[in-house]
């Protein structure tokens, strides 16, 4: 042992004989992520530096500003394509003046010491960005490019507080005193990145900021979008990849290529791995095919396409683009298409409506069907999300077995901020799992578009916009279905259609393979309840196309009953939800009575069309419901009324 201290003594003696006023300490070799690191106190700060297994002929470099080790992923692709990484610890400097001659000594030292190159690779998270821009405005020539991630930019907005940001009361105290400033002061001070970004962008010093749309903590209005607009005013390249539905938290990407290839691209592209292509990035599952609906459209000329889903498929856009493909594909092929789209509706309205708005019109040969953003929007449990589903596809099966079926899973933030997480939206997971049992393809476009937001292709407030896409986003939904089009039909006709067989026994007791409408006018009307052969609103609410001018069963007072015979496991009403709208009382079979809400998160601004199913378990037999308006309703609701258009039975 005192031999060894002795030897380290020795070391650290002719270290600061060579090195003069940079204080080093005797380094200890650690691992990280199976890499060599050496770690070691310079100027008494701790100091890392990361060795690759085969260093590349640049000797490339990538410097982390702050904490050291968290979400690591680019900096180990990098190693592994040849870079360093290095580290010093300034924490207590706030990335202030003190913290730049700090950056310069350690830099002056690593080029000496380690022959690096002289242009290095600046990473910043959180308060990290307060470091690598003022470093890097006043070392523009030395910095390859810039990767900040949720990078603060302005003191103002973080640590301060001042505007939308959460802010720190105790780191706010400690960089006011770190960068010797006071309240009255703060507002002309230029010595942070909303300023000094110009500076790099002058200097054509490439940057990519990856930012949490939902961030709190560093709000990107804040920072990042400033930062950016003074950027390309001064002529610098930015990147931006927003992640939708992300806040402060998680920092990078869980799949780091996008960052890697930036960064590659602007120090060794030689290193860069080639560049995939577009269809990489389209989430099909191929199971099954579609070749049944070709044979007839090919050899009968004749075809009925049908599509069923929520406002995304009722909207004009991707479901038009389908049909002309399919009319140019087969130009001698007479097709019937069926738009059974109703907005706000989802599988459990779909397998209860799907005889009545789409098997009725005949034969389907092709059907689409979505659901997963309204099933998981209007707060469908996972079971209720898979009984939907498997009744909707049991049901088109059974009307035909030679029935081809695409299942679409389209995109919202809710699904974008899954996906950036690493986890699969649990709706998803649940009409997976149907598509899978009857082999059905499926095109998950929430995955396609959150990936290539992520390889920041696009973006979705300046491109897609909203769950309701705009012209780019229903032209990317075309051509991600025409691909899977393509790849399906890209062989030879088969020489007879497949026949389907569904499984003897089906996913869950209680799917709603058998869901249907029942007529209002089969209730027995107690008391309070009246039928309306055309409602309509009185007020100058929104309402839905196909839910006004119809008949509706109608009570708006409390004590208002009802009673309803009805054969089946499932009972549920399909309504009209508006600012009206009360609580609802049901028994089935004389049990003590629950309550069901009727007003929804829109009630306020819409008559919605909305199915309450009130329980889906019972036994297969004869049931009878007794509902009665209650005298209590939602805060938020300016009455107690009920509209009911049909009954929704599963027998």
């Amino acid at each position: 042992m005192k031999r060894a201290r002795n030897l380290q003594l020795k070391i650290t003696f002719w270290i600061l004989l060579f090195f003069g006023a940079h204080y080093i300490s005797a380094a200890q070799e650690t691992n990280y992520h199976g890499f060599k690191c050496l770690d070691f106190k310079f100027e008494g700060h701790d100091a890392k530096i990361v060795f690759p297994a085969r260093p590349e002929p640049g000797l490339h470099w990538i410097w982390r500003a702050r904490f050291w080790g968290h979400e690591p992923q680019t900096e180990i692709a990098l190693l592994e394509k040849g870079f360093h990484v290095v580290y010093v610890d300034g924490a207590e400097y706030c990335g202030n003046n003190e913290a730049v001659t700090l950056w310069n000594h350690y830099y002056d030292y690593l080029i000496k010491e380690y022959h690096l190159n002289l242009k290095t690779v600046l990473e910043g998270f959180s308060r990290g960005g307060l470091y690598i821009y003022n470093w890097g405005s006043e070392n523009v020539d030395k910095v390859a490019c810039i990767y900040a991630d949720a990078p603060v930019c302005d003191l103002r907005s973080w640590p301060g507080g001042k505007w939308k940001g959460v802010g720190s009361p105790d780191d706010w105290k400690a960089h006011l005193i770190a960068y010797n400033l006071i309240e009255e002061t703060i507002n002309e001070f230029r010595g942070m990145p909303v300023y000094n970004a110009r500076k790099l962008a002058e200097a054509h010093v490439p940057a990519i900021h990856v930012c949490g749309a939902k961030d709190e903590v560093v709000p990107m209005e804040e920072n990042t979008d400033i930062l950016v607009k003074t950027y390309r005013e001064a002529g610098g390249e930015i990147k931006v990849i927003i992640k939708e539905g992300c806040g402060h938290h998680p920092h990078s990407l869980k799949d780091p290529a996008p960052i890697v290839s930036f960064i590659l691209s602007h120090t060794a592209p030689e290193l860069a791995d080639p560049p995939l292509p577009v269809e990489s990035k389209m989430a099909i599952n191929f199971r099954g095919n579609i070749e049944n609906c070709r044979i007839k459209f090919e050899r009968e000329k004749i075809g009925r396409v049908a599509f069923l889903g929520g406002s995304i498929t009722y909207n004009p856009g991707w479901r038009d683009l389908v049909c002309q493909y399919l009319k140019q594909r087969f130009p001698h092929t007479k097709f019937e298409f069926i738009s059974a789209g109703i907005p706000s509706t989802g599988s459990t309205p779909g397998a209860m409506r799907i005889v009545r708005d789409v098997l009725s019109k005949g034969t389907i040969d092709l059907l689409f069907e979505e659901a997963a953003v309204n099933d998981a929007t209007n707060g469908i449990s996972p079971e209720v999300q898979l009984r939907g589903m498997e009744g909707i596809i049991y049901h088109a099966i059974k009307s035909n077995p030679f029935i081809d079926i695409v299942m679409l899973h389209f995109v919202d933030p809710d699904k974008m901020a899954d996906y950036t997480s690493g986890k699969t939206p649990e709706v998803i997971e649940q009409h997976e799992k149907v598509a899978a049992y009857y082999s059905i393809p499926s095109i998950n476009l929430a995955k396609e578009v959150t990936d290539r937001i992520l390889n920041g292709e696009f973006t979705w407030r300046d491109d897609f916009k909203d769950l309701h896409p705009s012209p780019f986003g229903q032209q990317l939904y075309f051509r991600t279905i025409s691909h899977f089009f393509e790849r399906s039909w890209d062989m030879p006709t088969s020489e007879k259609q497949q026949y389907k067989t569904l499984p003897n026994k089906i996913l869950d007791q209680y799917s709603y393979i058998n869901g249907h409408f029942d007529p209002i006018g089969t209730a027995k009307l107690k008391s309070g309840w009246k039928l309306v052969p055309r409602w309509e609103p009185t007020d100058k609410v929104s309402t839905r196309e196909g839910f006004v001018d119809v008949p509706v069963l109608e009570a708006t007072q409390p004590g208002a009953t009802l009673k309803l015979k009805f054969w089946g496991t499932a009972i549920g009403l399909f309504i009209t939800s508006g600012p009206d709208a009360g609580i609802l009382e049901y028994s089935i079979d004389g049990t003590e009575f629950k309550k069901v809400d009727q007003f929804t998160p829109w009630s306020e601004q819409l008559h919605l069309p909305w199915l309450l199913m009130l329980t889906d378990s019972l036994k297969n037999s004869k049931h009878i419901l007794t509902l009665r308006v209650s005298a209590t309703s939602n805060p938020r609701s300016i009455g107690n009324a009920c509209r009911i258009h049909q009954f929704a039975v599963n027998n």
